[in-house]
This record gives structure tokens, sequence and C-alpha cells, in this order.
């Protein structure tokens, strides 16, 4: 029985209640549509002005990206470089201790 009660009284109040908002309403509903609408397609403005603004982002983003991945592939050449220096270096060392021995 409660189940009945609480759905019957959850339909009388949504009906109490829409009908103190047509009666309280601030303006026809011939305004609130044309308000609604105005404000729906100021919203897809919005909405498309941040499109173009995220799509430029990460354009931007991406061209940022790939001068640090040159960057990078250029300090680890660069690195490459020293450690095979250091390598010929060592090699070269070792060959002249081992003919002093």
């Amino acid at each position: 029985m409660r189940h009945k009660e609480f759905w019957i009284a959850l339909g009388v109040g949504a009906a109490i209640g829409g009908v103190a908002a047509l009666l309280y309403a601030p303006q026809t509903g011939t305004a609130t549509r044309k308000k609604l609408k105005r404000g729906l397609e100021d919203l897809g403005d919005t909405l498309e002005d941040a499109g173009e603004y995220l799509k430029d982002q990460a354009e931007r983003l991406g061209k940022e990206a790939q001068k640090l991945i040159d960057a990078s592939k250029d300090q680890f050449d660069d690195a490459v470089d020293a450690a095979t220096g250091v390598v010929k270096s060592a090699n070269k060392a070792a060959r002249s201790a081992s003919k002093l021995i």
C-alpha cells in the first residue's frame, strides 16, 4: 500500500507544480520559446568557437611536441657520439696498456 500512496502523492505534486509554474510564468510561452531558441543558438556559436580554439591549440601543441622530439633526437645523437668517442679512447688506452704489459 505504501508504494501506491507514494505514486499518487508524486502525481498530485507534479500536477500542482505544473499548474503553479504556468500561473507564475513571467512571460508567454511564445516569448519563452524564442528566448530558449536564442539561448541555444548562442550556445551553438559558443561551442563552435570553442571547437575552433581547441583545434588551433591542438595544432600548436603538435608543433611544439615535434620541436621537442627533434631536439631530443639531436641531444641523443650528441650523447651517442660522445659515448662512442669515450669508448674509442678507452679501447685505444686499453690497447696501449696491453702493449706495455
